[in-house]
């Protein structure tokens, strides 16, 4: 079978600084200590998104010497406690992290699983996959599948449709969703023939990942409108990112451009305490400011959860400004704009 554009541009792809050296004013050499713990790959598309040596789409995708700081936890979200198989984190009853790839289009400098990520040793095996979904079949309680990786996308087609056909079998699974980045990493990936192949195993929803509004090109609009015409759901997860995105004018220009798009903000996250990514890490103080900020000025539709996933695999819990000033029989709530109403209330 003849390869792809979207395979093409895999095997076209940045992967060591010395390459970006070809394409920047800069000095690589400091970053190749980096490069060697942790891989590089910048697609040629979000290559071209690059403006300028340090701009939000550069500390996105290249290395950096603060990377070898040891400023978190290696496994922050306590996974590895979680797998009861190599391939599947179940942290939560009725859903489980179905890790289906090890490799992304491009490598995030803030993955909280870059200990694995792009490290072939850690790939998984078909038999890995297999007894991945053996113990979703066996155990009942479990009712959405989430793949996840690496990116699921980055498998071919006739792989991914295999495991999403095996899934979608399974009885007592009522959803499935699909966390990929390609959307704003490689839009070619997301052809008529994928969009197809989704199709077939609704109800199917897809998380992607923008971060910056120069991430949300006509490219990575076109690409999520093949998906939106597909019947697939499409929502987006943002991380909060120090120099890239912690101030409110980003966000929401983010946010709107998203649902434009037909995407749906769903989470804003909280950095994760992974090892290597102090840099990026905002106060939780500054999240909670742009969420309030988000709130009168914008639709609800563009309010995600801004949410903190807790070391040791704990879970997700939500942050909301503090709107309730006073409780009582009386409330008194602060609004978007700052003033101050009552609310009678009920007993409790």
């Amino acid at each position: 079978m003849a390869q792809e554009l979207w395979q093409q541009s895999l095997q076209d792809a940045v992967t060591s600084v010395e390459q970006l050296g070809d394409h920047f004013d800069f000095d690589p050499r400091p970053l190749t200590v980096v490069e060697a713990k942790y891989p590089m790959r910048i697609t040629p598309y979000y290559l071209g998104l690059i403006e300028k040596v340090g701009d939000p789409i550069w500390k996105q995708a290249v290395p950096d010497l603060h990377e070898l700081a040891d400023d978190g936890l290696v496994d922050p979200l306590g996974e590895e406690d979680f797998s009861p198989v190599p391939a599947i984190i179940h942290r939560y009853p009725d859903r489980v992290i179905f890790h289906v790839s090890g490799s992304c289009a491009s490598y995030c400098r803030f993955c909280t699983r870059k200990r694995k990520v792009g490290c072939p040793e850690m790939a998984l095996s078909f038999r890995e996959l297999r007894e991945g979904i053996e113990y979703i079949a066996a155990t009942p309680q479990i009712h959405d599948v989430i793949f996840s990786g690496g990116d699921p996308l980055i498998l071919p087609d006739s792989v991914l449709e295999d495991l999403l056909a095996r899934v979608h079998a399974i009885p007592h699974v009522e959803i499935i969703r699909i966390g990929t980045r390609v959307p704003a990493t490689l839009p070619e990936r997301v052809t008529d023939r994928l969009c197809a192949l989704l199709k077939k195993f609704q109800p199917l929803y897809l998380n992607t990942h923008f971060n910056h509004p120069r991430e949300l090109t006509q490219q990575a609009a076109e690409a999520c409108a093949r998906l939106a015409d597909a019947g697939i759901v499409l929502g987006n997860q943002t991380v909060l990112l120090r120099g890239v995105n912690d101030q409110p004018e980003i966000i929401s220009e983010l946010f709107r451009g998203l649902l434009k798009m037909r995407v749906r903000p769903y989470y804003l996250h909280q950095m994760d305490l992974t090892r290597g990514t102090g840099h990026f890490r905002t106060s939780v103080k500054t999240g909670l400011k742009i969420i309030h900020s988000l709130r009168g000025p914008m639709s609800g539709l563009a309010s995600p959860h801004y949410i903190i996933d807790l070391p040791g695999g704990k879970g997700k819990i939500p942050l909301v400004p503090q709107y309730v000033k006073r409780r009582g029989d009386m409330l008194l709530i602060q609004t978007a704009d700052g003033d101050v109403v009552e609310y009678p209330d009920l007993p409790s």
